[in-house]
Order: C-alpha cells, then structure tokens, then sequence
C-alpha cells in the first residue's frame, strides 16, 4: 500500500472514439486483477478516510476492500464491497467519483491523483463473478411480505436488503423491464443493460417476485397492497421532465430528455422507434449543463445526428455533471454553447432563438441574467429538453406531501402511514443512483427492524 510515489493514477482503457461512436456499447473496460491491484496500492489507509466518511453516501468501506484487492484476496474484497452496496459494479460505473469518492481522496488534494475508486470498485464485483464469488442470500424464512413499488436503484437497494433478511419481497414494475432509471434513463455506453439483468436474476433466485407490466396505481389498486403486505417501500422516483418554458416549446420537434433516452434503449432492445425521435442526419441542440443531457447529446451522436450542440446557460466550470462525461462529449464532437439560454424555438424555420447571458452578484449569490436585446438565432431541427425532473402526481397514494409533490417521510424513511416507506427521488426530487440506493437500503434495514 502507499506506493503513490511510484505509481501514477491510471484511468480504465477507452474504447477509441471513431469505433465508439457507432454503437451503444460501454466505453470503458474493466480493469483486470493486475491493473487493480496496481492502482488499489497507491492507497494511504488514511486514518479518517473521506472517501467513505464524506464522500461516499453509502459509507462504504472503501479503504478496506482496496486493502484487500491490494493483498489479491479478491474473494473477500468482493464479500466487503458487496456489503454495504447493493450494487457496486453498477455503481462503480454511473456515479460521479470525481464529486464523490474520489473528489474526497487526500491523494487529489496532495496533487497526487486520487485512487480511481470507481474503476476498482466495478473489477471487484465483475472480476469476482468471473472467478464464482457468490452474493449469498437465505431464502425466504420469515412470514413477512414486502411490497416495493418501482425498480429503481432504491427499489433494487430495499429489495436487496430485505432479501437478506429472508423477508418475501415483490417487486412492481411498470415497464416492459425492471431497472427504472437504471434500464431507461443511463445509455448503454455507460451501463450495460445486461449488468442490471443479472442483478435481478440473482434476487429472483433469492425468491424475488418480479411483477413488470404492473402500474400501481392502474392495474392494480394500491389499496389493495396496503392490505395484502406488512410493509410497502415506495422508489417510483421523479422522472416528469422540466421545460425551459418558452415559446414554441409544444413544437413535435421539441422533447424531454427522458422521453428520448426511453425511446431509443427500448429500440436498442428490439422495439420500433417513434419516428418523432429519429434524428439521422438532423442537426440537434440539447439544452441544460448535467449528465442526463451529456446522456442526450452522446445519445444523439450515436444516432447518426449531422450535428449535435448542447446549450447551457453558465460557464464550463459550472456544469453539475461529471467532468469525465462533458471531456467523452467532446471527444465524441459535440459542440458547447456557454451563455446562452433559449428564448424561442421556431423549428418550423429551422431555428432556436437564444440569448447572451452573464452571472451576477445579488442577494450573496450568483444568478444567471440574461442580457437584453442579444437575441441571436441558431440554426436547428430538434431541441432536447434536459433541465433536470420533478416528481409525477400520485393521486393514488394518500399521503402527506410537499408542495412540489414529493412524498413526506420522517428520519426512518416512514410516510405519514406508519407501514408505508418511501425513498429516492420521490421524497427529495431528482438526485443521484448512489443516493437513491442509500435510501433503499435504509428504509430496508427500518423496515427489518419494525418486522422481525
């Protein structure tokens, strides 16, 4: 351990971009035993880790599984690693380790280059499936049943949890395939959907019951759950997409980020794509600074878009994604506008009216304000609305609620029912995977407490 001095932070191996760019297939490869052993030894065992302590919403035990990867016992790496997340090796592979983990390493502080948590923490999981490492569930041994109302990454996290426990857990699902987000929302350049598929394949086999095609809500009445189950966990997110409220914003040509993500994996999977979202050979414009719209414009590239411009109405260095998202974006020949915001889409004459902004001092804050009479007009055939989510009404759940229509819950993750649960986007608005999964995890773990 502590070998920073003689060895450099090494990043995974990126598929080369022209080959890229044709397909939907994940860029990175995974490290091999050797290249995560070498970089899990330049690890300082600090005293006061901040990557798990601060950085890490699930606490993980960061410093100890790359002690182990480190001693080549990969085995018991892959048993801590797993402990704690539900999913690591999806995990390892979506969050932004530069806001999280990593971005809390001494080394990165020290100038050194932080540990690359994320790349090790993907091999772990992958290189121990590979060598039969097994996740290692009970059955079900208690008479408990737990329904879990989405299969998000905090749905997936409680049913994992509750598994353990030998609770029954049933899942309902309201698309084609479970995953939520993780399955519609996360293109497969960055998550292979087989990876999800087998995390449901190894709860299944820890008696899951999946229900897909199954709206709560729609096809079957949510009372009727809260009298067949002993508990309800509700992960239906907040997936309702924003607009930039704008004129002409109704145009076909004008769509929400997720409605576009949704459209082309269910085509990937085999389903016909609407012809509203085919954008071969058009020129595309995506509005809005963070990954899902770093998703969108490497999206649209892979689709055969003739150019591909994303809008944001800050600076570069006040985008909220990930670093290494906005740097693929550009390797793959996406186009950044920095201060701009749009004010019109005319899309019948091929164009998106944008204005200058600048940012300001007012009230102790920076604001964006636009600058009046800068109005410019940009050519294009499509906008893509990527301005982040709110929650969708639920006017089934008869639940306490907040104005912006998330669901209330107390430090237990308790709705103002008492046997009902809730947590992810839906009790806080659009956040991150590994957030959502800590939520799962703990009201799984409350849950447990309140059962057994």
């Amino acid at each position: 351990m502590q070998n920073f001095l003689k060895v450099d932070r090494q990043e995974p191996e990126k598929e080369n971009v022209l080959a890229r760019i044709k397909n939907f297939q994940e860029i990175y490869k995974v490290f091999d035993k050797k290249h995560a052993k070498n970089q899990a030894e330049r690890c300082v065992q600090c005293g006061d880790p901040y990557c798990s302590s601060t950085g890490c919403p699930l606490n993980n035990f960061i410093p100890h599984w790359l002690k182990k990867v480190a001693e080549n016992d990969l085995d018991l790496a892959f048993k801590i690693s797993n402990q704690t997340s539900p999913f690591p090796e999806i995990l390892g592979r979506i969050c932004p380790q530069d806001n999280l983990c990593e971005g809390s390493c001494t080394l990165g502080d020290d100038g050194y280059g932080a540990i690359t948590i994320g790349s090790i923490e993907t091999a772990i999981t992958e290189r121990g499936f590979e060598e039969g490492s097994e996740l290692n569930f009970p059955g079900i041994t208690t008479d408990k049943k737990v329904a879990v109302v989405g299969s998000g990454p905090s749905g997936i996290s409680a049913a994992t949890f509750l598994l353990r426990a030998g609770i029954e857990v049933t899942l309902f699902e309201k698309e084609d395939r479970a995953g939520g987000l993780l399955t519609y929302g996360i293109p497969g350049f960055k998550l292979d959907k087989e990876k999800i598929a087998r995390r449901i394949d190894i709860l299944k086999e820890a008696g899951l019951i999946l229900k897909t095609n199954c709206e709560v809500g729609k096809d079957i009445e949510f009372t009727q759950l809260e009298k067949e189950f002993d508990a309800i966990f509700l992960g239906v997110g907040a997936s309702q997409g924003n607009t930039a409220r704008i004129g002409g914003e109704d145009h076909d040509n004008v769509f929400l980020a997720m409605e576009y993500l949704t459209a082309i994996q269910k085509s990937l999977f085999g389903q016909e794509k609407p012809a509203l979202y085919d954008v071969k050979d058009k020129n595309v414009t995506v509005i809005g600074g963070g990954d899902t719209a770093m998703d969108c414009v490497r999206t649209a590239v892979r689709e055969g878009a003739k150019t591909v411009t994303c809008v944001y109405r800050r600076d570069e260095a006040s985008m909220p994604g990930s670093k290494k998202e906005f740097k693929n974006a550009k390797d793959e020949g996406v186009e950044f506008l920095f201060h701009k915001a749009p004010k019109e889409a005319k899309l019948d004459k091929g164009v998106l009216v944008l204005e200058d902004t600048e940012i300001v001092e007012a009230d102790g804050r920076k604001k964006v304000q636009i600058i009046q009479g800068s109005e410019s007009e940009f050519e294009t055939d499509i906008v893509i609305m990527a301005l982040g989510f709110n929650n969708h009404e639920t006017p089934y759940l008869d639940l306490d609620k907040s104005k912006w229509n998330e669901i209330v819950v107390d430090d237990k993750l308790q709705t103002s029912k008492s046997k009902i649960y809730a947590g992810g986007d839906c009790i806080r608005g659009a956040d991150l995977a590994v957030t959502a999964a800590r939520d799962g995890r703990s009201a799984a773990l409350n849950i447990i407490e309140d059962l057994l």
